[in-house]
């Protein structure tokens, strides 16, 4: 009586590959995920100082998704904190008809400050 490997027991097959019998094993169906600026910098974040919890993702087939999600939260939080810093400085449409220099300046000055809050709030965490 042939003896089944674990791998057969669970239900997996083999194929014959020239000399080898190699496990026929694919990856899930997964949904495709729009992955932008942010997500690309956690995951270079996630590679080099998060090595075990990079390897995790990926392995559990979780890491797109964690990208997607992270992107996803940064833009709506780069939205928010434009907008209620640009209220709060006064940088206005009747500023930007006014100078359209200044309010370059200022709404790139916020955009930066934005940034840099939530790549340290969301990103690198």
């Amino acid at each position: 009586m042939e003896q089944k490997t674990i791998f057969e027991q669970l239900g997996g097959t083999y194929s014959q590959q020239g000399d080898y019998m190699l496990p026929n094993l694919t990856l899930p169906d997964t949904k495709e995920y729009v992955i932008g600026k942010y997500g690309h910098m956690r995951q270079r974040y996630l590679k080099k100082h998060r090595p075990i919890l990079y390897t995790n993702l990926l392995t559990s087939c979780k890491l797109s998704e964690h990208l997607a999600d992270i992107e996803e939260e940064c833009s709506e939080r780069m939205d928010s904190l434009v907008k209620a810093m640009a209220k709060q400085e006064g940088v206005t449409e009747a500023l930007k008809s006014a100078d359209q220099m200044a309010w370059v300046r200022r709404m790139n000055n916020i955009r930066n400050r934005a940034e840099e809050i939530v790549l340290n709030e969301i990103v690198y965490v």
